[in-house]
């Protein structure tokens, strides 16, 4: 068996399978499936400073090889989180992460601040793909300048380990990410879901409240492999890989393009032990290549 251990930042982990935010809750409701506890790290739903109740529904949609959401990050804030979801998940034995999402600068401070007092949580995933409501909506991960604002000021008030997630939709992912590793970012998780949109033919409607969601599942796996792949030769800080991972061949892939570590999403919501699958499948592949590290593989694509 090859050693799977893999370190983003100061935080070390057991295996690079890791769960995206939003598809595993909080860890608690797989557990009658599998050993969570056998999982790199668990990225737990979007959290924010206040309550949110998450957009009108109907608010996911089926579409070929994936699927649309427009939830809205819907939660019940940090305090209730502390307070109610920490005492819960704080002693299962791996890398349980926040992923921190806002809609002002303060916002997103204030969250981290609290986070980082606890003690059983290393590491957050900051969701820079929110709008920005000073700046009009606009997400802060569109732009240099926006993505490096608020990193900036999360890193001078987070001590632990920072990833920083981005979204797919800019021009161009490299420079987004070269903002959040000089603005203080120990990790980039790409990507965060493409802007997409499904209509009812019979009806000529919308099928989402919000007309357009955030796509996820097999079919954006191209475009997230090109990104991780682009954003990992132009970044010195780990990136973790994530988009359309279905499987452990797929696992494989965003780390041959250089990713450290994986984060698998919708194929949790097809099959709810794919996470074990896949660190089973990787130990497998690295066996049989006669690897004796799961680290001998990051970035070993050759072109």
């Amino acid at each position: 068996m090859a050693d799977l251990n893999v370190n983003i930042g100061e935080l070390k982990m057991k295996n690079p399978v890791m769960t995206a935010s939003g598809t595993f809750g909080y860890g608690e409701e797989f557990s009658d499936f599998i050993d969570i506890a056998r999982i790199g790290g668990i990225i737990v739903k979007g959290t924010t400073l206040h309550k949110r109740e998450g957009n009108p529904y109907p608010r996911m949609a089926e579409t070929p090889s994936g699927m649309l959401n427009a939830v809205g990050l819907q939660n019940k804030g940090v305090e209730y989180f502390v307070e109610h979801i920490y005492p819960r998940i704080k002693d299962i034995e791996t890398n349980m992460i926040v992923n921190v999402s806002g809609s002002t600068i303060e916002d997103y401070v204030k969250t981290a601040e609290i986070i980082n007092e606890l003690d059983k949580i290393p590491a957050i995933e900051l969701n820079i793909s929110c709008p920005n409501v000073k700046q009009g909506g606009m997400a802060f991960g569109v732009s240099a300048k926006g993505a490096s604002e608020v990193v900036k000021a999360v890193r001078s008030a987070y001590k632990k380990t920072l990833i920083v997630k981005l979204s797919p939709n800019v021009t161009d992912i490299t420079e987004i990410a070269r903002a959040a590793e000089e603005s203080g970012a120990d990790s980039v998780s790409l990507i965060n879901t493409l802007l997409g949109m499904a209509i009812d033919a019979e009806r000529r409607r919308p099928i989402l409240s919000t007309i357009t969601g955030g796509m996820s599942g097999a079919a954006v796996k191209p475009i997230a492999l090109r990104m991780v792949w682009q954003v990992a030769k132009v970044v010195n800080i780990p990136v973790i890989g994530l988009g359309g991972i279905m499987d452990w061949k797929d696992a494989v892939e965003f780390m041959l393009a250089g990713a450290s570590a994986i984060q698998i999403g919708t194929a949790n919501f097809i099959d709810p032990a794919v996470t074990i699958k896949v660190e089973d499948g990787i130990n497998n592949y690295l066996d049989r290549h006669g690897y004796k590290s799961v680290k001998e593989i990051i970035g070993a694509l050759e072109v």
